[in-house]
C-alpha cells in the first residue's frame, strides 16, 4: 500500500517555483530551450525540484529569454531595493 500511495502522490505533483529554486537559473545561458535549461540545471547542481519543474514545462521547441518567461511572477532585483528618491 505504501508504494501505491507514493506513486499516486508522485503523479499528482505540479510545477511550483520559489524564489530560492528560480534563483538557481539566474546564471543560465539565456535565451535557452527547455532541454538546454535542464542540462544547465543538472551541470550546475541545482536541486532536483528545479529539474523536475523544468521537465514539466510543455515543450513547444521555443526558447525562453529569461526566468520571467517560465515564472512570470519572478521578482526582479528592483522589487527588493529601496529607492530613497521615492520617499
Amino acid at each position: 500500500m505504501q508504494k501505491l500511495t507514493s506513486l499516486i502522490y508522485l503523479t499528482n505533483l505540479t510545477m511550483y517555483w520559489t524564489l530560492e529554486l528560480a534563483s538557481k537559473l539566474e546564471d543560465a545561458p539565456w535565451p535557452a530551450t527547455k532541454d538546454e535549461l535542464i542540462d544547465y540545471a543538472i551541470r550546475s547542481g541545482a536541486p532536483l525540484e528545479v529539474i523536475e519543474n523544468l521537465q514539466e514545462i510543455e515543450d513547444e521547441g521555443e526558447s525562453y529569454d529569461s526566468i520571467e518567461d517560465i515564472w512570470p511572477d519572478y521578482p526582479s532585483k528592483d522589487d527588493f531595493f529601496f529607492n530613497e528618491d521615492e520617499y
